[in-house]
């Protein structure tokens, strides 16, 4: 790890430690720690991507958009444009170049998602760490529909590399059977 990516973690983790549900912090080390087993050869650009994933997330809480389908992508795409900015902001100081800053701005926007190998990573990474760490406090709140759903949703966002890697994430009894029902 050079210094300037050592430094631009640091600057990502005290951002995301001001969360005052605590969660955003450990959030980007998850990122990091599956980005690092799943493509350990990852580009800087990417690994920055991964880290500040949802940097300062909470400052644009979802209830500040109104309910529905279209309100939620509107937040998220919004969500993408700040998780961008703020992730060129600190990748400026750490200085980096206007390419770098540029092309993890277009990961965390999910650019070319499919057609764009270190995009397909980050998206699959992402997924990772929702089956590994949230999946099974979020399914115990819906009913078995709702999350066959959802975890349809997750594995089309997923490459055949990242498919395979989920099936190797322990999870519960529940968690395994929708997911395997999900992906029939």
């Amino acid at each position: 790890m050079t210094a300037r990516l050592d430094r631009a973690y640091a600057l990502i983790d005290a951002a995301n430690a001001r969360d005052p549900a605590g969660q955003a912090e450990p959030y980007g080390q998850r990122m990091t720690k599956t980005l690092e087993a799943f493509a350990p050869d990852a580009p800087e650009t990417l690994k920055i991507a991964a880290r500040a994933q949802h940097i300062e997330r909470w400052t644009v809480p979802r209830t500040s958009y109104p309910e529905g389908r279209i309100a939620y992508l509107i937040w998220r795409k919004d969500l993408q444009k700040l998780h961008a900015r703020r992730a060129g902001e600190i990748m400026a100081q750490c200085g980096y170049s206007d390419d770098d800053i540029a092309r993890t701005g277009s990961l965390l926007r999910k650019e070319r998602l499919k057609q764009d190998a270190d995009a397909q990573t980050l998206e699959d990474v992402i997924c990772l760490v929702f089956l590994g760490f949230e999946a099974e406090p979020f399914i115990a709140k819906h009913d078995d529909d709702k999350v066959r759903d959802i975890l349809a949703k997750t594995a089309k966002k997923m490459s055949p590399r990242g498919l395979a890697a989920a099936a190797q994430v322990p999870m519960g009894e529940r968690l395994k059977r929708l997911l395997v029902q999900a992906l029939a």
